[in-house]
């Protein structure tokens, strides 16, 4: 017989996680929790939850920062449980990736109710933390990357493109859509800072960036991550 969804709440209120964990309990889910959002991105990699109960207003990082990080490399469903009622901040929480929000104090059936929703539309586990290929090594949890074992330095912008790349591997990225993720709308038509941070991000991660192994170029159309 499969186990029960494991539900994973990262809130700093004592008392909240009480009370969630009773709601949840009696709802025939297992729990776990964590008090802030270091230590909720770190339960979420060992423990590798079927959804995320997430406060936006943790002691150390903003919630929405939380979802950001957590969704680059998992897909298990986040449930937003807020004081915050501003529309503004919702949009934003649910344009990062969130699956539903309920503001505090909640119903607890109601509570129940929507997490049985977004468990139903979830896909299936794919929650990658760490990538691995050939001598390249990408650890999203802790954002370190990694060739023969060495780690290297990335820029904010180097290992956006990388993250991206190893995301759709396999797939073609247009020059318009790496333009669009990493620099914005307004940047699509700019290749020139994409030709220059991918020489940088090569030089970095390739064998021989002269003859890349894993970033090849389609002409006129844009980049593939090659997996060797």
């Amino acid at each position: 017989m499969s186990q029960p969804p494991l539900v994973l709440v990262i809130d700093d209120e004592v008392q909240m996680r009480r009370l969630l964990r009773r709601t949840l309990e009696n709802g025939g889910y297992r729990y776990c929790e964590a008090e802030n959002g270091d230590s909720g991105l770190l339960e979420a990699t060992q423990k590798k939850p079927d959804a995320v109960i997430l406060d936006l207003g943790l002691p150390d990082i903003d919630g929405v920062e939380v979802l950001k990080r957590l969704r680059e490399w998992s897909k298990a469903p986040v449930l937003i449980l807020s004081v915050r009622d501003d529309e503004k901040q919702k949009v934003r929480a649910l344009d990062g990736g969130a699956d539903d929000y309920v503001t505090k104090p909640f119903g607890q059936e109601e509570l129940l109710a929507r997490l049985r929703v977004i468990l139903r539309h979830s896909p299936e586990k794919a929650d990658l933390p760490v990538f691995q290929n050939g001598k390249l090594t990408v650890d999203f949890a802790d954002r370190r990357v990694l060739v023969g074992g060495k780690e290297i330095k990335l820029t904010g912008i180097e290992y956006g493109l990388l993250k991206l790349f190893v995301q759709h591997a396999g797939k073609v990225l247009t020059h318009r859509q790496l333009l669009r993720e990493i620099w914005g709308p307004n940047s699509e038509e700019r290749t020139h800072y994409l030709r220059v941070y991918i020489t940088h991000l090569r030089q970095k991660i390739e064998p021989d960036p002269n003859k890349p192994s894993h970033i090849k170029t389609e002409s006129g159309v844009g980049y593939r991550f090659c997996l060797v």
